[in-house]
């Protein structure tokens, strides 16, 4: 005879979901001027993973640079709270690198003695850090480790401040509009080459960038802010397939749907650029 007995399941825990490499809770900042309190930030809620290339986009002075820096733990976060592996962020760590608009190289150093230089001052060199001859070589500046700055392209000066930023070895790398001060072809290929970087070293990367076609040729994710108080608008899935390349993604129907969404919010904000 057949049982109708059900033979008994037994269920297996799925595992528990990652925590976020990065959290931001209700992070809030606020200056004092001359005339008067400047509300910058307001509310911003936000989840990195390990791993992840996120892109931060908004009005001018909506914030975006503030927030990086409170990340980097170079200005305090005064409300809310910002963590790094579940560690609040109370200043500047070795598990983050930050990359400038100016690559700040000093003169009188050479690009090698420039990378090197975070280890040195940290008293790591050599401990926990990665080979600058490796560096040069991931950047294409294998050849120019001995040359001073000036010696280099703008767009080369960057290459040796993302190696600079990269010798300890960081969890995560942040950018403030590394890019903007060069011109429109150069731009091009420094992406290409943060593309590539990226894929190479598995770093999470936080991007603060005006321009929409960078922000999502470069990202995961595009989130956009609002206009000053900044808080979170839009948090949006770039769905394109890797690597990319700027023949390829123009034409993707997915990178015309988020460049008019994006631009859209930018535009009801009064802000486009």
């Amino acid at each position: 005879m057949w049982s109708n007995t059900q033979p008994r399941l037994h269920s297996v825990d799925a595992p528990a979901p990652r925590p976020p490499l990065i959290g931001i809770r209700a992070a809030a900042k606020t200056y004092e001027t001359q005339t008067g309190a400047v509300r910058a930030l307001d509310g911003v809620d936000l989840d990195i993973a390990d791993g992840e290339f996120v892109s931060i986009v908004g009005p001018s002075g909506c914030g975006k640079s503030t927030l990086l820096r409170m990340l980097a733990g170079l200005d305090p976060c005064e409300e809310g709270e910002l963590t790094l592996e579940g560690r609040r962020i109370d200043g500047p760590s070795r598990d983050v690198g930050v990359v400038f608009q100016a690559a700040n190289l000093l003169p009188w150093l050479t690009v090698r003695q420039n990378i090197e230089l975070p280890a040195r001052v940290g008293g790591r060199q050599g401990r926990g850090t990665v080979r600058v001859d490796d560096l040069l070589a991931m950047t294409g500046l294998a050849d120019f480790g001995e040359r001073y700055p000036y010696e280099l392209s703008g767009g080369m000066q960057q290459r040796a401040g993302i190696c600079r930023a990269l010798v300890r070895d960081p969890r995560t790398l942040l950018m403030d509009e590394p890019f903007g001060a060069l011109d429109a072809l150069t731009r091009e290929r420094m992406n290409l080459e943060l593309q590539r970087i990226w894929q190479a070293n598995g770093k999470t990367v936080i991007l603060i960038t005006h321009s929409i076609s960078e922000a999502i040729f470069l990202a995961d994710r595009v989130v956009v802010m609002s206009a000053r108080p900044g808080r979170v608008l839009c948090d949006l899935k770039v769905d394109i397939p890797r690597p990319r390349g700027f023949d390829t993604i123009i034409g993707h129907p997915e990178y015309a749907r988020l460049a008019r969404e994006i631009r859209g919010l930018l535009n009801a904000q009064g802000d486009i650029e």
